[in-house]
């Protein structure tokens, strides 16, 4: 009897030590097999270009179209690595991705009126990616 409790203990810490895995290895992992680091500077280079293009008045629609519609794209590329294995970054990057894409809807059907509402939907989305940026830096030790 003793054997096989014996047994069942040492099978059990021998499988928990199997699939135990930190959350900073995790979130870590993460950030390498979703190219975290590359998916941050293409959202803040295609935010920049499409705040740039609705800045400058004399923006073509076509022109608008085209740099909004690509941010759209790239954020839907971005969210399709979501979850991460981090409850806390999970969120800041929806709320962040959420605000990047309403921004660059309202960029797509902007008016002379409605771009600085679309300015400011990105900018909010690029203050929430900048705070995930650093919860994933203070977590992991840098991307």
């Amino acid at each position: 009897m003793i054997r096989r409790i014996g047994a069942l203990v040492a099978a059990g810490l021998l499988l928990s030590a199997c699939g135990s895995t930190s959350a900073t290895s995790a979130l870590r992992q993460w950030t390498h097999q979703s190219a975290f680091a590359a998916a941050l500077a293409t959202l803040r280079g295609d935010a920049r270009r499409a705040v740039g293009e609705l800045r400058v008045t004399s923006s073509s629609p076509s022109v608008l179209h085209t740099v909004c519609a690509v941010l759209a794209f790239d954020v839907e590329q971005a969210q399709a690595s979501l979850p991460t294995p981090d409850a806390q970054t999970t969120t800041l990057l929806s709320r962040a991705y959420s605000r990047l894409l309403v921004g660059a809807n309202e960029c797509y059907q902007a008016s002379a009126a409605s771009r600085p509402r679309a300015v400011a939907s990105l900018e909010q989305g690029g203050a929430t990616l900048a705070e995930a940026e650093a919860r994933v830096r203070a977590s992991t030790g840098g991307l």
